[in-house]
């Protein structure tokens, strides 16, 4: 927390914009923690100002995730054809991760960034399962933006109080994540041959990337 405060007092909005990228990207960085930080530090301080905090947030989540769209994209998908049988993803169970993304892709993507379980992962899946760019990101600006204006003018409102609770706001949210994550599961391996039907019959033939524009309704 004090190498935080000491990036964010030395490099301001940059080291905002630019650690909040980099976990974004899916690298194991505290950009919940910095935005939070930078809010309290604006909130004592006028050498940062609360709307370029945000503003800088923003940016970095938008920016982070779009190249981790990129990084699913380019290289996740191959790996998954390759690699994927050796850990019980198999071209079907591929296929079905494409439909479910397809149905409820930008959802994940813009609740993705309040959950921090989700928060690294959620651009990488966008990319993996082939989620049109545009619809990517409308819901990821979207999520960013939001998520940078409530955490930070809820932590510069409130100062140092609010700081302090937002470690069991933060597990509360990693602990409702995780009972998401398990219904989730357990519904899909519940229901796993009709959403396998589902899937072969929203996308018909060999497994291949999704058209978005003609795989949609």
């Amino acid at each position: 927390m004090g190498d935080v405060t000491s990036l964010i007092s030395h490099y301001g909005y940059a080291a905002v914009a630019v650690v909040v990228g980099l976990e974004s990207m899916g690298l194991p960085l505290p950009g919940e923690t910095t935005l939070v930080l930078s809010a309290v530090y604006a909130a004592t301080h006028s050498d940062l100002n609360i709307a370029g905090v945000i503003g800088a947030a923003a940016l970095g989540a938008i920016v982070g995730d779009n190249v981790g769209y990129w990084i699913g994209r380019e290289f996740g998908y191959p790996l998954l054809l390759r690699y994927g049988r050796y850990v019980g993803l198999t071209e079907t169970r591929i296929k079905l991760g494409q439909y479910l993304f397809l149905r409820h892709g930008g959802k994940v993507v813009f609740f993705g960034r309040f959950i921090a379980v989700l928060r690294v992962l959620a651009a990488f899946l966008a990319g993996v399962n082939r989620m049109e760019w545009t619809s990517f990101l409308a819901a990821n600006a979207a999520g960013g933006v939001l998520w940078a204006a409530v955490y930070g003018l809820g932590a510069y409102m409130f100062g140092t109080a609010l700081f302090h609770a937002a470690r069991p706001v933060t597990i509360a949210l990693v602990i409702g994540a995780l009972v998401i994550i398990i219904v989730a599961m357990r519904y899909v391996r519940s229901h796993e041959a009709e959403l396998e039907r589902r899937a072969e019959l929203a996308l018909p033939g060999p497994l291949r990337p999704v058209d978005w524009r003609r795989r949609r309704g």
